[in-house]
């Protein structure tokens, strides 16, 4: 497996003056990973209607389509005909996670319905990440699972299918991510006896998207529902196709939201959902607290600044992936911040805890690590190139503080393909002529 292609660094373009721009985002990666899961275990073929093209979303398809689903891609569509039973084979096959946690914790389940011998692996950061709990469950479900031992509880490992799953009770250990939990669930509902999970840890991060894949499996008819503050129970049923229509990634808002407290002004993000599940929705309460004004109407989300920043004290262990950008305007408030309940970052595309902390302090921050978060207090900052560990948030980060501070460099730009493949244009179409 190879990692993706490495772009040149990027000189942060500055804001010259305030900004006044209307954005319009592609589609959510959550949702659109989630429902291309679900319409490949569909009875029906289904449309997606605006769902993210991007490399998390393009290794997802060629996940599915190697398990045997099919796509059709249209201008603003993508129709997708399900994995039928008849095509599960013996042969053995590959799985490319790149660097999808999506795609490494949500595929195996599907492997396991499928008959014969699916190997994943990815990127070499991939390997890095935690997958014990998703190994771990496989096994307690009856599926065979080969790897290694030098890779016990990471990428690569084998997935042997039979054809079938029994499904039934399952106790796991979620705290190092929620995908663990929704990897199970979207493909409980093709188990024999459907699933009844369990988290056994103390702590469970990113709550919301554990309720977003109960929302996406109830909209398509599954009978799926929480039975306590960390349970859950899926029965045994289809899975409607249909159409379904993607939200803009109100996760990937964030930046440029960021961006019109950082120049002051106001930046409109298209088409906000009034009612969603994703944790991004939560920016709106966030960043009024740091200092904006938010306002939703027809025309979307909008958010305007004078350009303060004040700092915050806040628990993120609903939506660790906001960090990154909280964490940038935490660099740039007037006044220290403390972000707590985000321990786990330490496990995602790189250790975010440790990436912020680093690359903040070396643009003359002030930033240290506590046990579960992050402590900033703000300070001048200067000129560095800023490293992108390949995560995206933390690419993006380095443009929110590029924006205030001359001669940022962004290492590795490209790495936003992961979720926003058109990162840079954006980026300067809302910045116009204040850059």
């Amino acid at each position: 497996m190879t990692s993706h292609t490495y772009s040149a660094p990027w000189n942060a373009p500055l804001a010259k003056g305030k900004i006044d721009a209307v954005v319009k985002l592609p589609g959510s990666k959550s949702l659109t990973n989630r429902e291309l899961v679900l319409s490949a275990l569909a009875e029906q073929s289904t449309t997606l209607v605006e769902p993210l093209i991007s490399r998390d979303s393009e290794l997802m398809m060629a996940a599915l389509q190697t398990l045997g689903a099919k796509f059709e891609r249209l201008a603003d569509r993508v129709v997708v005909s399900p994995i039928a039973s008849s095509q599960n084979t013996d042969a053995s096959v590959a799985i490319d996670c790149g660097l999808a946690g999506t795609v490494m914790r949500f595929v195996p389940p599907l492997a396991g319905l499928h008959a014969g011998k699916v190997l994943f692996d990815g990127d070499l950061g991939a390997r890095k990440r935690p997958m014990s709990t998703t190994i771990d469950s496989l096994r307690e479900l009856g599926v065979q699972v080969e790897q290694p031992h030098e890779s016990a509880g990471k990428l690569p490992f084998t997935v042997a299918g039979r054809g079938s799953i029994r499904g039934g009770e399952l106790r796991i250990d979620a705290s190092e991510s929620s995908q663990f939990v929704s990897g199970l669930l979207l493909a409980a509902a093709r188990f024999e006896e459907g699933l009844t999970l369990t988290h056994s840890g103390a702590h469970l991060p990113s709550l919301p998207h554990i309720e977003m894949t109960l929302d996406c499996l109830q909209k398509r008819g599954v009978k799926a529902s929480a039975t306590g503050e960390s349970s859950w129970r899926v029965e045994p049923g289809s899975i409607s196709g249909g159409e379904v229509i993607i939200e803009p990634d109100l996760s990937n808002a964030g930046p440029f939201l960021a961006a019109a407290m950082v120049a002051g002004g106001s930046v409109t993000i298209r088409h906000w959902p009034t009612v969603t599940t994703q944790v991004g929705n939560e920016f709106t309460w966030i960043l009024t607290e740091m200092g904006a004004t938010v306002n939703l109407d027809e025309r979307g989300l909008t958010l305007t600044s004078n350009g303060v920043i004040k700092g915050i004290d806040i628990d993120l262990s609903i939506g660790g992936e906001l960090a990154p950008v909280i964490a940038a305007l935490a660099a740039l408030a007037d006044s220290p911040s403390r972000i707590r309940g985000i321990g786990h970052l330490r496990g995602h595309e790189t250790d975010r805890l440790a990436a912020l902390t680093a690359e903040i302090n070396r643009a003359g921050g002030n930033c240290t690590e506590s046990e579960d978060g992050l402590e900033i207090f703000p300070t001048e900052l200067h000129a560095c190139e800023w490293l992108s560990y390949e995560d995206h948030r933390m690419a993006t980060a380095g443009a929110i503080i590029g924006l205030r501070v001359p001669g940022i460099t962004v290492e590795n730009i490209g790495t936003t393909a992961k979720t926003i493949p058109n990162f840079t244009q954006l980026w300067l179409e809302m910045l116009g002529a204040s850059a």
